[in-house]
């Protein structure tokens, strides 16, 4: 947890050591103090870390509002809000409230997803869809690893896009890239997966009811493809219920299976990175991040009926604002010049997993159907 309000780079620490940082004050330099503990070191961090979730709260607070009143993502707003405050991430008091809320208020916030997800809620959908979701998604995460070779990009990008487009859009991304290993090129890469999965996103929200129509796909195939194919639960919520109530449902409960993947996903991921990155004689680090093991947690306990629905819909309620919160803070800590020098490729790369998910979970469906 420590290191969650730690800047990327060792020589940024001392910027927010001095809370004056802001105001155009030096930072006095004197002998090295004893390091607190205790109740002391609560409230050190806390005073670090409070300036940067403020703003990246902030951030969450607005982008509600607008995607509530004028009906675009809240992904989207949060992440172009946070790259015009990019400034804010360069020095001064926000750097470790950013930091913070980039790392651990976004593993807050994928760990409560699971809230959501039950078992009977997935063994309900029967066996067509679970083996058509999973296929999507293993497929959509071999492509990615494959193709991004060829287009010029890292295969930890291709596996990033790659389950943000056969999972669950940005969450997924965001969770993804919380275990891959971190480069200079990391913020950028998750950023841009973030923005152009959203946007594809919203595309595919207007369109896809409009090929599952043409397709002649009833209420309940339809809901299938919906939820088979589109990044984020918010617009496979829209497109569902646009069509029916029938198809809003079946969307969403296929949506869910695909969001109850991200779990092994990431665990595999995890290990298979940790395990390349090891060094010899170094002691081994835990294999399943906690905030992972919080969620598989969560699932169970939902499947069980261990909890009550205010307590889901709470759960469900402050992953969403962790999340968004998140993505601001991400966007914080990337420019529009950095993803302007990115190029073509990344976007292209992320299109064809689109198409290639659509394809596949449509062509499934006309088979079954």
């Amino acid at each position: 947890m420590a290191n969650d309000y730690l800047t990327d780079t060792q020589s940024a620490r001392g910027l927010f050591q001095s809370l004056e940082g802001m105001e155009g004050l030096t930072t006095r330099v004197g002998p090295a103090q004893p390091q607190a503990r205790g109740w002391r070191k609560v409230r050190a961090r806390f005073v670090a870390v409070y300036p940067g979730v403020l703003v990246a709260s902030t951030i969450a607070l607005a982008a509600t509002w607008l995607s509530q009143h004028y009906g675009a993502p809240v992904m989207l707003f949060a992440l172009l809000f946070g790259m015009a405050f990019h400034f804010l991430h360069e020095e001064g008091r926000c750097v470790a409230g950013i930091e913070f809320s980039s790392k651990a208020v976004l593993r807050l916030g994928v760990a409560l997803l699971g809230a959501k997800i039950t078992a009977g809620q997935i063994l309900s959908l029967g066996v067509m869809p679970i083996l058509t979701v999973i296929a999507g998604v293993a497929t959509t995460l071999g492509l990615g690893f494959l193709v991004s070779r060829l287009l010029g990009q890292s295969r930890a990008f291709g596996v990033l896009s790659g389950g943000a487009v056969g999972i669950c859009g940005a969450s997924a991304a965001l969770a993804i890239a919380s275990v891959l290993p971190r480069t200079d090129d990391s913020e950028r890469d998750t950023i841009l997966t973030v923005v152009t999965v959203t946007a594809l996103s919203t595309v595919a929200m207007i369109t896809y009811p409009l090929i599952a129509a043409a397709a002649g796909l009833d209420h309940t195939h339809a809901g299938i493809f919906l939820g088979g194919t589109i990044h984020d639960v918010a617009q496979v919520v829209g497109a569902g219920y646009t069509v029916s109530p029938q198809t809003g449902d079946v969307a969403t409960y296929v949506k869910l299976l695909r969001v109850a993947l991200l779990l092994p996903v990431v665990v595999v991921l995890s290990l298979a990175w940790r395990r390349g990155a090891a060094q010899p004689g170094a002691r081994a680090p835990l294999p399943v991040p906690l905030f992972l093991l919080a969620f598989a947690a969560l699932v169970v306990a939902g499947s069980l009926g261990w909890l009550p629905k205010p307590a889901v819909e709470g759960a469900s309620t402050v992953s969403r604002w962790c999340l968004v919160a998140a993505v601001g803070a991400l966007g914080m800590k990337t420019s529009f010049g950095a993803l302007v020098k990115v190029g073509w490729r990344p976007v292209l790369l992320i299109v064809l997993e689109t198409a290639w998910i659509a394809a596949l979970v449509l062509a499934a469906v006309l088979v079954s159907q």
